[in-house]
């Protein structure tokens, strides 16, 4: 089992560690883990209005100092299962490849996903219909080490847009103080979903990021082209990082009124 209590002083009866969090995490029990492996995250800055128009109803863009971002996060989810299960050969690790933006709700910031793209059927099939996560099948492949580097390629399959190249660590490792814009991007422990015009909620529970500055060199970018938000060069972010992932357990997607209720 993993060890959830590498930072931190440990504060509750699971053994999660949780004072990195900013927030209360649910006193029930989470439902599912995984891996989150081999990440690069590839940031911009966006127009606010263009980027608006991809949320629901109900969800805030989270600024920092003014101004609106969107990640593209090539990675590997790996050792996908419910608590309790072991993860299923061929099914349970994959790679993911999703645009995702920085939201705030009743004063808990989060993340929501634009798209999703995913080498698993069965994770396109259910989490799009079960929660409205909004996942779309893609053929992708993603490899390397660190601080060698990582290299990804992603296709979509219904309609070929899709994500290519590779990036290298610059930097020596560290984590996000307080207050930086790299905390502000990384240290996000929960999500925001809409499905059937219902906005539901999630927790998220890892240790807080390690990571390193990066560059990258894109070959395509189709995927992030697609949403027409306003960015001038899609082959060029405006910060890149690396890391080599972490270990994760998440909950419930909640109606958010039912959190109200609570």
């Amino acid at each position: 089992m993993p060890d959830f209590r590498s930072q931190g002083m440990v504060t509750r009866k699971d053994g999660l560690s949780v004072d990195h969090i900013p927030f209360p995490m649910p006193e029930t029990r989470w439902i599912l883990r995984q891996n989150w492996k081999k990440l690069t995250f590839l940031h911009w800055e966006v127009d606010p209005i263009l980027l608006a128009s991809h949320l629901p109803d109900g969800l805030e863009i989270d600024l920092h100092e003014g101004k609106a971002y969107v990640g593209c996060i090539p990675f590997v989810m790996e050792n996908v299962r419910p608590a309790g299960l072991p993860a299923v050969p061929g099914v349970s690790t994959f790679p993911e490849f999703n645009i995702r933006t920085y939201v705030i709700k009743n004063g808990i910031p989060g993340v929501f996903f634009i798209t999703l793209d995913a080498t698993s059927r069965v994770t396109c099939f259910y989490a799009n219909r079960r929660y409205g996560l909004t996942y779309r099948y893609a053929k992708a492949s993603l490899k390397g080490t660190l601080p060698t580097g990582y290299s990804w390629n992603s296709v979509r399959s219904s309609n070929g847009v899709g994500l290519a190249g590779s990036a290298k660590v610059t930097s020596e490792i560290r984590q996000a103080e307080e207050g930086t814009l790299e905390y502000f991007l990384f240290e996000r422990y929960s999500l925001y979903t809409a499905h059937k015009n219902r906005l539901r909620h999630g927790y998220t529970h890892h240790v807080k990021w390690w990571y390193a500055d990066a560059e990258a060199t894109i070959t395509s970018n189709t995927l992030v082209e697609s949403y027409n938000l306003g960015i001038a060069d899609v082959k060029t972010p405006h910060m890149v990082h690396m890391a080599e992932g972490v270990e994760v357990v998440t909950w419930h997607l909640s109606l958010l009124e039912d959190e109200a209720n609570a």
